[in-house]
């Protein structure tokens, strides 16, 4: 019986982080992957453990019982399968909560949702309290049974912390995932009934069948949205494809609050930042023709909005996308014409890719910024100094950064940033958006340079883009927030800039 002990403790370490990782996966298709997000859930989860722990303790001195420890699994395995189910109503509810900007429906559906993890998380945590106490036969070994049962139970948290994220979840989906929690949870309970009590064990083996039978249920679509044609689940992101009307396709990611892709069949111009992209070399000093255009990165690469744009505007030039989601790529290359064979689609991190190459680029555009998920090691001076090292002598970096309507502090932050690296450094903002393209070029430049290029256009695409971004250049103000790797407080100024939005504070 010491040995099923040993096993019960580490499936309840593993359960108990996969739970955690799993909970992120069912909310950030509502709620997003901000650091907010994540401290809400892993605090709420630590909660719970730390109350689970003191209840174990306690429960397992009054009832030192093996049949009471695996009676608590079997409410543990029964209440993981139902989280999924229950959940659903609450966060579509949440879905429109968001839609509205209804902040009290937002926070009041994201708070009942974790409140579904106090059961079982609170049960899952008695599993080592309990084991610990059914394992002591010899008080002078106390403190040796106790480091053991805590040890087994860390390894299987650690083999928790990936299985769902690297391999569940991406694989068979949220729901199932939580099913098959709740399945192993429920067979480690029905075995130690087994040896412990036959009787409740007939009652409990009832169960099982019940959760496998939810397995195999047709999965449902996760977030309703109009137009959708395409849903998934990958590694990194919840993925969806919306489909509006004249064909035109949007990617959406997590909370789907911002748009990462849009593709029109032979439509190039969006309408919106991505078209900013393909002026940016022109703030280099005239004359700056089309013709010296010859390569470009695209750091942030989505379903590929950018390359096809450039490709279409400026032929087949040599582009280099990086993007760190593979299946995100597979969406662009089935949903949003990303097949060009200009393209070379590397699948890493921006920065690990610059580490590794040793190209230069005359464009590098850092699309890898969507409030409030930017990746704060893209933000700082070092990143840019590796960028400039990759640039030709005319080359030009453009990044879209995001703004409301009267806070420019992260567009002011990243400015003063890039300013320490590049001798000038300019801001366009995107009409009806709440998006700015910063540009910054190798060479002293100034907004006249785009006048002074114009009569050197040959696509009228680029003529009304190129008006549009000349009209619209906007001053940064001085900023003293120097992002850089050892202090780069991107998710402090994101989370403010977010939160007074909301609730409407100036």
């Amino acid at each position: 019986m010491t040995l099923y002990l040993y096993i019960t403790a580490f499936v309840g370490g593993l359960v108990s982080l996969a739970l955690e990782m799993t909970a992120s996966r069912l909310l950030e298709p509502f709620f997003g992957t901000s650091n907010l997000v994540w401290s809400a859930i892993v605090g709420m989860i630590l909660l719970f453990l730390s109350i689970g722990a003191a209840i174990g303790g306690r429960w397992a001195d009054r009832s030192p019982k093996p049949a009471t420890l695996y009676s608590l699994l079997v409410v543990a395995g029964v209440t993981i399968a139902l989280i999924p189910f229950i959940s659903r109503p609450v966060l579509l509810i949440a879905a429109q909560g968001f839609l509205s900007w209804n902040v009290g429906q937002v926070l009041g559906s994201f708070m009942a949702t974790i409140i579904l993890f106090a059961v079982p998380v609170t049960l899952l945590a008695c599993i080592s309290p309990f084991v610990t106490r059914l394992s002591l036969t010899d008080l002078e070994l106390s403190g040796v049974i106790s480091g053991r049962i805590s040890s087994i139970s860390t390894a299987g948290s650690f083999l928790g912390t990936f299985l769902p994220t690297l391999l569940l979840t991406p694989m068979l989906g949220t729901r199932r995932t939580f099913l098959i929690l709740s399945a192993v949870t429920l067979l480690i309970a029905l075995g130690g009934l087994w040896f412990a009590e036959r009787r409740r064990f007939l009652y409990a083996a009832g169960l099982f069948p019940i959760i496998i039978g939810l397995f195999f249920l047709k999965p449902v679509t996760v977030k309703p949205q109009a137009g959708l044609i395409h849903e998934r689940e990958s590694a990194y992101n919840f993925i969806q494809v919306i489909e509006k009307t004249r064909k035109v396709r949007y990617l959406l990611l997590n909370e789907g609050q911002g748009i990462h892709s849009v593709y029109t069949p032979g439509q190039v111009l969006t309408g919106g930042t991505w078209d900013y992209f393909l002026i940016a070399p022109y703030f280099n000093p005239a004359p700056y023709s089309p013709d010296e255009i010859k390569s470009l990165l695209v750091i942030g690469l989505a379903a590929g909005t950018t390359p096809y744009q450039y490709t279409s505007v400026y032929g087949p030039v040599e582009i280099d996308g990086v993007e760190i989601d593979p299946a995100i790529v597979e969406v662009g290359q089935e949903y949003f014409g990303m097949t060009q064979p200009n393209l070379n689609v590397h699948i890493a991190d921006g920065r690990y890719f610059l580490n590794q190459t040793e190209k230069k680029y005359d464009v590098v555009a850092v699309d890898a910024y969507r409030l409030p998920y930017i990746p704060w090691h893209l933000t700082t001076l070092e990143f840019f100094q590796q960028v400039q090292s990759h640039l030709t002598d005319n080359g030009v970096v453009a990044i879209n950064v995001g703004h409301t309507e009267n806070d420019w502090r992260l567009v002011d932050a990243m400015v003063a940033t890039m300013r320490q690296v590049y001798p000038s450094v300019h801001t366009i903002s995107v009409p009806g958006t709440f998006n700015a393209i910063v540009i910054a070029t190798m060479q002293p430049s100034t907004p006249k340079n785009l006048e002074a290029n114009y009569p050197l256009l040959r696509d009228q695409r680029l003529e009304a883009v190129t008006i549009s971004a000349y009209n619209n250049i906007r001053e940064p103000q001085p900023s003293h927030l120097i992002f850089t790797d050892d202090r780069a407080p991107v998710e402090q100024v994101t989370n403010d800039l977010v939160v007074r939005y909301v609730l409407g504070i100036q």
